[in-house]
């Protein structure tokens, strides 16, 4: 899966590039999974011989991973196309995974807003009254019968609970009707 969202983000580097795109992609996705959400950590952990491990190198006498700047630009470079095609890219993956098990004869889509506090002045970042906090409130969009992510949508802090439900639901329809014609699409979203 790595692979396949870096294949979404332009390389805004340019000369020459001392850590491939997936490889800083692997490391942020395999540090959040560990609890390091903040790039902070990213300078001690990038000589851990594990994480150089599982992002592909020799844990010995591998070049270490990417610092906390490389990191930090990493995440700065992702702009609302680039939201846009890892969106679709996490639906591609679903996509394929659900088929594994045959073709799916109904789909519940199960839509729920979260709240994803922030700390600082991140892009994006807005005070939201009902959770009491500065957030970003991302659409999360699950297989209610897998608990498989179909895809996300990254939203302003003080979007509203329903913001482009309905842009999001026509467009998974379409892709869903496309890949599989025919099948029951069922809907379950909370009172947002």
């Amino acid at each position: 899966m790595c692979d396949t969202l870096a294949a979404c983000i332009a390389d805004w580097r340019r000369g020459a590039v001392r850590h491939a795109l997936a490889t800083l992609v692997h490391q942020r996705v395999f540090q959040i999974a560990c609890g390091y959400e903040g790039q902070n950590d990213a300078d001690r952990l990038r000589t851990d011989p594990l994480l150089k491990l599982i992002c592909g190198r020799p844990p010995a006498q591998g070049a270490d991973l990417a610092s906390q700047p490389t990191l930090s630009r990493l995440d700065n470079a992702a702009d609302w196309r680039t939201c846009y095609r890892l969106a679709y890219a996490l639906l591609a993956v679903y996509l394929q995974e659900r088929e594994r098990a045959g073709r799916p004869r109904r789909i519940l889509l199960d839509f729920d807003g979260t709240d994803d506090p922030t700390h600082g002045t991140q892009e994006g970042t807005a005070y939201h009254g009902y959770f009491g906090q500065h957030m970003y409130h991302p659409l999360l969009v699950f297989d209610g019968e897998t608990d498989r992510l179909i895809t996300a949508v990254l939203r302003p802090g003080n979007a509203h609970g329903s913001h482009g439900a309905v842009a999001i639901l026509k467009r998974l329809v379409r892709a869903l009707r496309a890949r599989w014609p025919g099948v029951r699409i069922e809907l379950e979203v909370d009172s947002g």
